[in-house]
């Protein structure tokens, strides 16, 4: 079998050709059909479900904002507004105010932070500011600078609710009847 991109010269005539089982001489030129030649096969590129990381050693000023996870390792100086998740590694610092579905802070944060979801606060991680969130775990070790206050998380309006008007919006017509009058 040849290998990949290998192709054979012809022989000539008169030329020596060495088999498995001896020594042939070539009478008469041989014909050597071309080889398909076949496009590289490259693997598909791997789904990413948008995250992005902040690196160890990099610094990011302004605001970001967007869907996803952002995984911070080096500094953020800014803001967050994320439908998603901001984790804050160990060498992680966020200078400014987050608001994300899920925040998990095991570096460091100096600014309030509203998690629509849920906050951790791993062991190695410490927060100066105040927290808003649905649910709150403060880990052991943990530092919380700051004040709590927990709320109700917010479902999604149903689509066909959000089209109810209040009762301040009523309107009634000429032909309008209370159920007294009848």
């Amino acid at each position: 079998m040849l290998q990949a991109g290998f192709q054979p010269l012809p022989l000539r005539k008169g030329e020596v050709a060495m088999g498995f089982f001896g020594m042939q001489k070539i009478d008469s030129p041989a014909e050597v059909p071309a080889m398909p030649q076949e496009e590289p096969v490259s693997a598909p590129a791997p789904v990413r479900a948008g995250s992005t990381v902040i690196a160890q050693g990099i610094t990011l000023t302004g605001t970001l904002r967007g869907e996803g996870v952002v995984q911070v390792e080096g500094v953020v100086e800014g803001e967050f507004d994320m439908t998603g998740a901001v984790i804050v590694t160990e060498s992680g610092l966020i200078r400014g105010p987050v608001a994300a579905d899920v925040v998990r802070v095991a570096g460091r944060v100096e600014g309030n932070i509203h998690a629509r979801e849920h906050m951790r606060l791993e062991s190695s991680g410490s927060l100066d500011g105040d927290v808003a969130t649905a649910s709150l775990v403060v880990e052991d070790g943990g530092v919380l600078n700051g004040r709590c206050t927990t709320v109700k998380p917010q479902p999604a309006l149903e689509p066909e609710l959000s089209e109810v008007r209040g009762p301040g919006t009523l309107e009634f017509g000429p032909e309008f009847e209370l159920d007294e009058e009848k």
